[in-house]
């Protein structure tokens, strides 16, 4: 049997970004899973606060060069890459000078939300599955962490479904607490809209709050892990009721191995 082959999909990664449960997941799981003789591929958002020259990276011409179109706006998509040198492994940036620019994340300098935090998580959705097609290369698993990333599995559910990179492609996303209060502009569904996803299934996005987006990518995943020890009980609810596939929360020093064993769940993969 071929090598699988898991993309991970991160809103952040040490030691790109500081120090967090989330990011120390991100940085040392896809490391684990290229051992344990996988393929893998990595994509985070190129934030403002990414520092480019400490980190090494660079653009990939090759696959730099196309533009997302987003509520009728271009949005040219540049990608980067950098290499952790001990983990033998890299790690693409998907970035854009209108959307991470800026020397912060996901607030500003007075921790107030981003207003056009909804169409930075949808470039870098769509950004990531686009630069996956430029590859050509077609993935067994897709594991999302964080909201910015939880558009992703309506995408591939719906708008790429026919793609043959990712007709089989299952997908797992994470849980955490990495939640905010505040709620996405008011056409968001709009904005999210492509060609095979129909208005029935962007009904939670017309209330575009952090539960709605995370209910939503419960929806349309084959497989939800819990990434931290307490997630928003609405969410932690709404998982149980939707009988996923569900791997619980795992200890730092299991975690690794825990998760690779259901990625063999997930695909159907006898031990």
């Amino acid at each position: 049997m071929e090598k699988a082959k898991v993309l991970f999909i991160a809103q952040e990664i040490i030691p790109y970004l500081p120090e967090s449960h989330m990011g120390t997941i991100c940085r040392y799981l896809p490391q684990g899973t290229q051992e344990k003789g996988r393929e893998i591929r990595t994509f985070m958002p190129r934030y403002g606060n990414v520092n480019e020259r400490r980190n090494q990276l660079h653009e990939v011409i090759r696959l730099s060069g196309m533009n997302l179109i987003i509520d009728d706006n271009d949005h040219p998509l540049i990608i980067k890459v950098a290499s952790i040198q001990q983990a033998r492994m890299q790690v693409y940036f998907i970035d854009n000078e209108d959307y991470f620019q800026r020397k912060f994340t996901i607030t500003d300098k007075n921790n107030k939300f981003f207003s056009d935090n909804d169409e930075r998580a949808i470039f870098f959705s769509r950004g990531v599955l686009e630069t996956v097609k430029k590859l050509g290369w077609p993935p067994d698993i897709v594991h999302c962490h964080g909201w910015m990333s939880s558009l992703v599995p309506i995408y591939i559910k719906k708008a790429f479904k026919d793609n043959p990179l990712f007709s089989d492609t299952k997908v797992i996303c994470s849980l955490y607490n990495d939640g905010f209060s505040e709620t996405l502009s008011s056409d968001f569904p709009k904005k999210v809209k492509l060609d095979g996803i129909t208005n029935k299934d962007l009904a939670l996005y017309q209330d575009p709050t952090y539960v709605n987006l995370m209910k939503a990518a419960i929806d349309f995943s084959d497989a939800v892990i819990i990434g931290d020890e307490s997630i928003h009980d609405e969410i932690r609810s709404y998982v149980d009721k939707s009988q996923k596939t569900t791997l619980e929360y795992q200890p730092m020093d299991t975690y690794i191995k825990a998760y690779n064993d259901f990625y063999d769940k997930v695909l159907g993969v006898s031990k």
